[in-house]
């Protein structure tokens, strides 16, 4: 069991790892930072939402999504009309720069991803995601106090 720990956790933390240093790495170009990457992704991608959707989709707390939407917005990135004057309900639309810089992106990442899974065939990679979804969900609850 301890060997299952520490390859679990050491995997985990490594994959972590490398991807902040890849997204720090191919961002350098456009002097956006690791948060803004999934930020102008997601909006790319998908096409306008709202900030509540956004982090939603990116998976990181409401705050550093904050902090990444105000950056894109005072740099030409996005626009957002306040409704209300709060950010959570306000529609993100990414300006051309926006468009421009998160196609560039968004093509890096495919690139990489098809790089990251060599050797991987697509049932394989559908049963990865699968479990590691399962995984995250089962950790979530424990950390929730739901243990069994």
């Amino acid at each position: 069991m301890e060997e299952r720990f520490h390859a679990f956790t050491v995997l985990i933390a490594g994959i972590s790892r490398s991807i902040r240093r890849i997204k720090t790495e191919e961002m350098a170009e456009f002097g956006l930072k690791s948060p803004h990457v999934s930020c102008l992704y997601y909006l790319c991608k998908a096409g306008p939402m709202t900030a509540a959707s956004l982090c939603e989709r990116c998976g990181e707390d409401k705050a550093n999504v904050s902090r990444s939407l105000k950056f894109l917005e005072e740099n030409g990135y996005l626009t957002g009309e306040k409704q209300a004057g709060k950010r959570p309900r306000s529609l993100l639309t990414l300006t051309d720069k926006g468009q421009t810089v998160g196609e560039r992106i968004a093509a890096r990442i495919d690139r990489i991803l098809e790089q990251a899974g060599e050797g991987i065939d697509e049932e394989e990679r559908v049963l990865l995601y699968k479990n590691l979804s399962r995984i995250e969900s089962n950790l979530q609850r424990i950390g929730q106090g739901e243990r069994e």
